[in-house]
């Protein structure tokens, strides 16, 4: 008969404190998300003002496109806001493993974001060139072109930065489309030197590129985030997770890993196989020491489930119950 033996890194205020440089506090990432998402996105608002003042005075429809794009990008604050404030509540008899999934939600949210943004943004362009209109004010939309570079860059930086420090794929995927954002805006640059020249048409031809590079953007992102959401997981971390594994002392084979991010950290469950002689105590043991090694080796594992199983009969195809 099998034996199962669970082994958290909670399950215990000494183990907690021994180990607790392996595992992400929760509260402390949602923090640091929150702030990012705060200050970046007021930068964001700020320029994405300062810019619509120019599309008034300009006309300009790459301007005016870029801005739409930036005032998007301000409004992911919302989704991303709210997700990091529920993913800081407790698990609960109904949600056993927390809220961290509402982050991938909130990812998802983004996306469309970004998808509207370029759909309205090649329906402005296209409009433009059924029906021309003179760009003025050329300077000064030019001075919004930098200012929308400089402040979409800013952001970008921070968010991607924050997003990789507590594993945020909804945060890092929102740097990685304000970046975007900040070349839209040199673009805008490029169109107005266009129509200085005298090619009109330069202005919503530059507002359809910049609706490209959103579309392309948003489907790279929406790459990541549903991989997560869909519980995908990097196959270098199975492999590092098995190779920690079966490393341990009295562990004979490892059957079965399977590993899910939850918010920003990983849950990982294991079928060891170990001699079939060994006690329950034995047992224990090396299941505690494979926790224990995972949680020195994996930086965002918070959690791991280890099922020691006899040998010659470990992995969840000797747990299916069959009738006959």
């Amino acid at each position: 008969m099998s034996e199962h033996v669970h082994e958290e890194h909670s399950h215990g205020q000494e183990e907690k404190q021994e180990h607790a440089h392996g595992i992400i506090d929760p509260t402390l990432t949602s923090g640091k998300g929150l702030e990012a998402v705060k200050w970046s996105s007021i930068i964001l608002f700020l320029g994405a003002f300062i810019q619509l003042v120019v599309v008034l005075l300009s006309g300009s429809v790459s301007l005016l496109t870029d801005t739409i794009h930036n005032f998007g990008d301000a409004a992911t604050a919302i989704p991303l806001g709210v997700a990091f404030l529920i993913g800081r509540r407790k698990p609960t008899k109904t949600f056993t493993y927390g809220y961290g999934k509402v982050e991938d939600i909130a990812g998802i949210i983004i996306i469309v974001f970004m998808l509207t943004s370029a759909l309205i943004a090649l329906y402005a362009s296209f409009q433009r060139i059924l029906h021309p209109q003179i760009v003025t004010h050329l300077w000064i939309v030019v001075f919004a072109s930098l200012v929308g570079f400089t402040i979409n860059e800013g952001a970008a930086i921070f968010r991607i930065r924050v997003g990789k420090q507590i594993n945020s794929q909804a945060l890092i995927a929102d740097g990685y489309h304000a970046r975007t954002d900040g070349w839209s805006s040199l673009a805008v640059l490029v169109g107005a030197v266009g129509v200085s020249l005298g090619f009109h048409l330069a202005d919503p031809l530059v507002g359809i590129l910049i609706a490209v590079v959103i579309l392309k953007t948003t489907w790279e992102s929406a790459k990541e985030v549903f991989t997560r959401a869909l519980d995908g997981i990097d196959p270098k971390v199975i492999e590092e997770i098995k190779h920690v594994a079966s490393h341990v002392n009295g562990v004979d084979e490892v059957t079965e890993t399977r590993v899910r991010w939850i918010g920003h950290s990983i849950h990982a469950e294991l079928n060891v196989a170990v001699e079939p002689t060994l006690t329950v105590e034995k047992g224990h043991e090396i299941a505690n020491e494979i926790s224990h090694d995972l949680l020195h080796e994996l930086p965002y594992l918070s959690n791991a489930s280890i099922h020691v199983d006899p040998l010659h009969s470990s992995g969840e195809k000797h747990h299916v119950f069959t009738t006959q």
